[in-house]
């Protein structure tokens, strides 16, 4: 049986993996977890032991398919029980990763099927973090970019953020940029400003490195015409 903490880095170093790929350096995972490096090569050697991670001097490691499993299996815990807590006990979206933090390890595989099941299955957290199914299938790789890597003009939309900032993510909130937002970049100071302007909220000004935390697609202005066509479409039809 692993411990809460052998679970933790791996899926530590499959979040890593996700935006950065493999191999992971022993001070990406010491930064992310907030560990010295020589606790984190201690840890790395027992997860190697386990054959969880293979390991290459001087450059880092990469999951097993076992170790890739126990990682997908804690964030499936994870993120469900973000979106437990956020949809059905009231908690605001920059509570629920310390709270699901604390219960991830300790669920039983009947409950996670019935807070799934309770949820209608959702495919992403609060946060539009992807969920992973319950037969555990690798999640896609991450095509999109940060909001910080697009210039002045562009319009995206909002399809994550990180949730590991609880007041970045009141910050977020109080902006009006949650997933689904759709965003115009109207500035980008030299200074480290990046100021966008919602629908609904206007212009909102968020320092680079939140907005560097924020993961956007560009929008798909043909396909928005054409929905927006087909609803005036049906609504000239139901007058």
């Amino acid at each position: 049986m692993l411990s809460d903490v052998m679970e933790d880095y791996l899926k530590a170093i499959y979040q890593i993996q996700a935006t950065s790929g493999p191999p992971v350096s022993t001070s990406a995972i010491a930064e992310y977890l907030g560990k010295t490096p020589p606790t984190v090569t201690s840890m790395l050697g027992k997860l190697e032991e386990r054959g969880l991670v293979n390991r290459e001097k001087y450059k880092g490691v990469e999951l097993t398919e076992e170790g890739e499993t126990v990682a997908l299996e804690v964030l499936r815990h994870h993120r469900l029980l973000e979106a437990y807590l956020a949809e059905h006990l009231d908690y605001s979206w920059s509570e629920v990763h310390d709270e699901a933090d604390a219960l991830e390890h300790h669920i039983s595989e009947e409950f996670e099927r019935r807070v799934a099941e309770a949820l209608g299955n959702p495919t992403v957290d609060p946060h539009g973090d992807p969920i992973p199914s319950a037969d555990l299938t690798p999640l896609e790789y991450d095509d999109t970019e940060t909001l910080s890597d697009h210039p002045v003009g562009d319009h995206v939309i909002v399809t994550r953020v990180s949730d590991r900032d609880e007041e970045e993510l009141e910050y977020l909130a109080d902006a009006g940029v949650t997933p689904g937002t759709k965003l115009e970049v109207v500035d980008v100071a030299p200074f480290g400003m990046v100021t966008v302007r919602t629908e609904d909220d206007g212009e909102q000004s968020l320092p680079e490195s939140v907005a560097a935390s924020i993961r956007v697609k560009p929008v798909d202005e043909d396909a928005d015409g054409a929905n927006d066509e087909a609803s005036g479409e049906n609504g000239e039809a139901s007058t």
